[in-house]
């Protein structure tokens, strides 16, 4: 009866852990289609479940084992046998949860490289807009001042600065765009 327990017990593990794959390979798709985090989350979850998963795998196959080495019980030749194909389903079960322990977790490695890659693309993007936007404030602030300045007294003293502002955007856009920052 015991052994009967042992093993209800492991076709139970082994069922939980392809329930398991099934829902981080459906967290996993939704995951590229999506930019919340909240998939992430439920990942995380799953891992941390796998783990819990590893430690009584482990224990059971050790207790098994044990089981195995001393036959504390006094089993019978059949039920050794029964109790050896139990050992091997559990190291089995216990291969299964590694296994997609591993993956998950390489999984989660590459989507945060992901989120990484994506974030310092913006950031540069974000750069490269600052330093076009701020040559314009920059001549404005210079032509601002109260103090002689060329031109100062055309008639055409306001549209320099504009022009001067609006080539230096564009050029330093051009080479932005040249390199791809934008």
């Amino acid at each position: 009866m015991v052994l009967k327990i042992c093993e209800k017990v492991i076709m139970n593990f082994q069922d939980y852990l392809k329930e398991i794959n099934q829902r981080r390979n459906l967290l996993e798709q939704r995951l590229y289609d999506s930019n919340r985090n909240e998939e992430l989350l439920a990942l995380m979850r799953i891992q941390k479940s796998l783990v819990y998963f590893v430690t009584a795998l482990r224990s059971n196959e050790l207790l098994l084992m044990k089981l195995e080495r001393t036959n504390f019980t006094g089993l019978n030749e059949d039920e050794k046998e029964f109790l050896s194909d139990l050992v091997v389903e559990t190291s089995q079960a216990l291969e299964m949860a590694n296994i997609y322990t591993n993956i998950l977790s390489s999984t989660m490695d590459a989507f945060a490289s992901i989120i990484s890659n994506n974030l310092n693309l913006v950031m540069k993007r974000l750069t490269s807009i600052t330093i076009v936007l701020t040559f314009p404030v920059l001549v404005a602030s210079v032509y601002g001042m109260n103090v002689e300045i060329p031109y100062q007294h055309s008639p055409h003293a306001f549209y320099i600065p504009v022009i001067l502002s609006v080539i230096i955007s564009v050029v330093m856009s051009w080479y932005f765009m040249k390199k791809k920052w934008f």
